[in-house]
């Protein structure tokens, strides 16, 4: 950085007049107190630390280049000190001094016979840049913008996060390209920069496409009718069942694939008959879900290649979906687990497809036995005989009379 002492006469009063740090409609994310006014007329005053960050925060939000702070009020032995930390915590904490300044100078002396400093800001963005900047108040909001940039496939998204979090931007943007391959025609490759350092960052994201903007457009318009059109085929009354039937006879009856892979799968699937098992689950799982119906996108391996099919729920049960084995082996059929021979996925993040559950089998009631009879008498009866026998057995015989 460099420093020079001079009287700032003639020059501080030229650099006064072409202050630039109100131009525009920047309004300071960053709240702070206005600086007191205790300078000339007009000028910019600064009687602390905090009132040097604040000033130098609206010049670099505004994109001005110079300005002149009024220091008559601050304490003469700390200025340089305090202009030498404002400058660092402009260019590597403030985040849109990160994001846009390439270096900040100064001059201390006079203007009007009062101590000043002359600012000079040297930046890497351009102030219609800076100014263009987004304000979000989360990730979340950011999220949004981003998947509204994909949308349009627009090339760049450049916003100021209040409440910044880490993410991972590559994987945000492959996973809504793949949810939504009506819309998002070529996935991007990301390149981003986070500039700033505490709660608030500014993020830079560049999109580069192999594809030029007007032609992922004209992709677009041309794959939107298909989408719609399936949405019409299954409308109406109908099982689950069979709309995913309706789905599958859609897509697969369009063309004689070629199973290739592309940069621009839903389009080349749809309108030119080209695609991998890939472009085949995401596409006809985008259909589903337009038409109510719940359809996951399973990657794993078969029979050791990388490969990409479909869990399904079809009534109150998940079944695997192989577009292209089904294909292969004649029509639709949904299949279980145990039916996934070759196969391989992450079996914990998907639900089991054990087929339909059985009905519950109807109750089988135990044959009552009849309620035993009362044997009190006649178990009485019965032992009544055998005193009777027993009593004759014992019974001495009579001995004839004379």
């Amino acid at each position: 950085m460099r420093k020079k002492i001079t009287a700032l006469l003639a020059a501080a009063a030229l650099l006064l007049a072409g202050c630039g740090w109100m131009d525009g409609e920047y309004v300071s994310v960053v709240p702070h107190q206005e600086p007191a006014a205790s300078g000339p007329a007009g000028s910019i005053s600064a009687a602390n630390y905090k009132d040097l960050t604040g000033v130098l925060e609206q010049l670099v939000s505004a994109g001005s280049e110079s300005c002149v702070i009024d220091v008559g009020e601050f304490d003469q032995k700390t200025v340089e000190s305090n202009m030498n930390a404002a400058c660092r915590y402009i260019r590597e904490v403030f985040p849109m001094g990160a994001y846009a300044v390439e270096d900040i100078t100064y001059e201390l002396g006079a203007s009007q016979g009062r101590p000043a400093i002359a600012v000079s800001i040297q930046y890497r963005r351009s102030r219609t840049e800076i100014q263009r900047i987004q304000k979000k108040a989360d990730m979340d909001a950011l999220a949004v913008t981003i998947r509204a940039a994909l949308d349009d496939h627009a090339s760049r998204v450049a916003a100021l996060v209040s409440r910044y979090t880490e993410t991972d931007f590559n994987q945000l943007v492959q996973d809504y390209a793949r949810e939504n391959p009506q819309k998002v025609m070529e996935i991007p490759q990301v390149s981003e920069g986070i500039y700033g350092s505490g709660t608030s960052r500014v993020v830079e994201l560049n999109f580069t496409y192999q594809n030029s903007r007007e032609s992922l457009r004209q992709m677009q318009s041309q794959v939107k009718p298909v989408f719609e059109a399936a949405s019409l085929y299954v409308s109406g009354e109908g099982s689950e069942h069979q709309k995913l039937s309706q789905l599958y006879s859609f897509l697969m009856e369009r063309f004689d694939y070629k199973q290739e892979t592309s940069i621009t799968p839903s389009y080349s699937l749809l309108c030119h008959g080209v695609g991998d098992s890939r472009a085949f689950a995401e596409v006809y799982a985008a259909m589903c879900r337009r038409a109510g119906l719940e359809s996951l996108v399973v990657t794993g391996t078969r029979w050791g290649e990388p490969w990409t099919w479909n869990i399904v729920c079809d009534g109150e049960g998940y079944f695997h979906l192989d577009l292209l084995r089904c294909a292969q082996e004649g029509g639709f059929r949904e299949y279980t687990d145990a039916e996934m021979a070759g196969y391989v996925w992450d079996y914990s993040t998907y639900p089991a497809c054990e087929g339909r559950p059985q009905p519950p089998e109807p109750a089988q009631t135990e044959p009552t036995d009849p309620a035993p009879a009362e044997t009190t008498e006649s178990t009485d009866a019965a032992e009544e005989p055998e005193e009777t026998e027993g009593t004759e057995q014992t019974q001495e015989p009579e001995e004839p009379q004379a």
